[in-house]
């Protein structure tokens, strides 16, 4: 997959991945060495210009001594929002189509019909590939294909009305095959829902792989804040990204009892992004975000409504910091 890593969660990804990179002490050809990709490979892995497949993300994982549940959830976030996941299994054998079983059809009409066509195409290849045989010879021929057609019509009609429903005892057909291993519940779904997900991170209980932004706004410092809602898990948080250090965002449910904040606390974070924790919302809940500069400036807060528009037109409200 060959795209450009514009989103923070590509940008995130690259840069957790240059970090275990870096504690293994590797060069890109040492990489080659010890995992089954190429040095241009690593280098655009960790560049950001490609997302990894995630057996890379899985090999760094295990040469850094890192577990590899956290990369893995950043890698299905960046791969989610890269457009759709990566098809690493092999893919499917094709299934051999099966024939429907042949109607009932009275054995002497079907016997006839038969013996006719196939005593057709008999006389047909013999003519081919014989010539002009004796007529005698012929007849004689004839008649054996005829005989071997009948039992071969007969015998196939006693093994259908064997195999009908009811008939000796023979099973029905199954209405569905049996559920195979892929089409089990993926291990990789939301870990949480609604009120069990209050407080936690939309990362860790695997929130986040498919999110909708209810409202977006480019502050005056340059920062963009999106609020995001999980339908699969009923919840809200905000992120933030192209930030400075200090900078703070702050979000929780209108008429709430719980407000979740979040600060780029080093380069890592400015360079990446930040997000804060879940709050439990449904349909109708108004959520309210704000964001708090490090530097001297106003406070900026805007709110969205879970479910109404999909981009919405924020509430901005700027204020003048509290000197508590």
């Amino acid at each position: 997959m060959t795209r450009a890593a514009s989103s923070p969660e590509g940008v995130r990804l690259a840069s957790t991945l240059r970090e275990l990179r870096d504690r293994t002490g590797l060069s890109l050809a040492g990489l080659a060495e010890r995992t089954t990709f190429s040095k241009s490979s690593w280098e655009r892995y960790l560049n950001g210009r490609t997302l990894p497949p995630r057996t890379a993300v899985e090999e760094l994982c295990r040469l850094a001594n890192e577990p590899v549940g956290r990369c893995l959830t950043l890698w299905e976030i960046a791969e989610s929002e890269w457009g759709g996941r990566a098809k690493e299994a092999e893919p499917p054998r094709p299934t051999r189509p099966t024939a429907a079983p042949p109607s009932p059809a009275p054995p002497a009409a079907t016997a006839t019909a038969t013996a006719a066509t196939t005593a057709d195409g008999a006389t047909s290849v013999g003519a081919t590939s014989v010539g002009a045989a004796p007529v005698g010879h012929r007849g004689a021929a004839t008649a054996a294909v005829l005989a071997s057609a009948s039992a071969a019509v007969f015998g196939a009609i006693a093994l259908t009305l064997f195999l009908l429903p009811g008939r000796h005892g023979a099973p029905l057909p199954a209405a569905h095959p049996p559920a195979s291993p892929s089409s089990s519940p993926s291990v990789t779904g939301p870990r949480c829902r609604g009120t069990a997900c209050e407080g936690g991170s939309p990362m860790d209980m695997r929130c986040a792989a498919a999110p909708e932004t209810l409202a977006e706004h480019v502050t005056a410092t340059g920062a963009s804040v999106q609020l995001r809602y999980s339908r699969e898990c009923g919840t809200s948080w905000t992120r933030m990204w192209g930030a400075r250090i200090g900078d703070r965002i702050e979000s929780g449910a209108v008429g709430g009892f719980r407000t979740y904040r979040a600060e780029v606390k080093d380069r890592a974070e400015a360079d990446t992004y930040v997000h804060t924790a879940m709050t439990a919302t449904r349909p109708g809940t108004l959520v309210r975000t704000c964001f708090l500069p490090a530097a001297d400036g106003g406070t900026e807060c805007f709110e969205a409504r879970v479910d109404r528009s999909p981009e919405p037109t924020p509430r901005i409200r700027t204020s003048h910091p509290s000197t508590n």
